[in-house]
């Protein structure tokens, strides 16, 4: 869909898709709600603008207590996008999710990518905006400083994350994870990390035949048995580190 097609659903005053507020009324026009993407909407959009899943969001105030943005320091409010319970900064449109949800989402996305076929070619990262200035964020929920960390490991999409309570996405981050996901990031990233396993028993054996030793019983299991079960349960916790 073009930009200029899309229009402010409180005006009718033309509004690009990148747009957070209406530049003729003033009013919020993007929001994290595409249960399917986790692209940004208009507020009342029916049907995503990047892949056309229909709007499903709730509010979960209720039963929320207040937390600030990472970003800004608003209120974050307590939504339910799809079957996915976060929170939302209605003011800089980043997203919080704690750690199980995230995990939900990557296996909902692998799924779903198996079911419908993956792209050959992983998201190019073209046009995204690169924070000339680094500021590290506090966590919502305890305070603490998080730790900046590249998703999956080579996803380009740098993320903040508090280890023991959840993960910070600025505005658009989320859906680019979600379309590198779709598009076999995961299984590239485990065969990385299968690379490198086996990169490392290559170099323990190397080393023990120059030494006179032994290889360790541990170096002479196939990394492929023992080591793609390990990868496959760890993979979604490697960007924690």
């Amino acid at each position: 869909m073009e930009a200029e097609t899309l229009k402010c659903p409180m005006c009718g005053a033309a509004a690009a898709t990148d747009a957070t507020r209406c530049e003729h009324c003033g009013s919020r026009l993007a929001t994290v709600a595409c249960p399917s993407c986790f692209g940004m909407m208009f507020l009342g959009q029916q049907f995503c603008p990047h892949c056309g899943a229909k709007a499903d969001r709730k509010d979960d105030s209720d039963t929320a207590k207040p937390e600030p943005c990472p970003r800004c320091g608003t209120d974050l409010e307590a939504v339910v996008i799809g079957g996915s319970k976060v929170r939302e900064c209605s003011k800089c449109d980043g997203l919080w999710t704690d750690a199980e949800t995230l995990r939900q989402i990557c296996t909902d996305q692998e799924k779903q990518s198996a079911v419908l076929g993956l792209p050959t070619q992983l998201p190019p990262n073209d046009g995204v905006a690169i924070e000339q200035q680094i500021r590290y964020l506090r966590c919502p929920v305890c305070g603490d400083m998080m730790n900046r960390i590249n998703f999956a490991n080579f996803s380009g999409v740098i993320v903040d994350v508090c280890r023991m309570h959840g993960t910070w996405f600025d505005r658009d981050e989320l859906r680019r994870i979600v379309e590198f996901i779709r598009a076999g990031g995961m299984d590239r990233a485990r065969e990385r990390e299968i690379r490198n396993l086996e990169a490392d028993r290559q170099l323990a054996k190397t080393d023990a035949m120059l030494s006179g030793q032994g290889l360790p019983a541990m170096y002479e299991t196939d990394v492929r048995q023992g080591a793609v079960s390990a990868v496959a349960q760890v993979l979604l916790d490697l960007f924690l580190r």
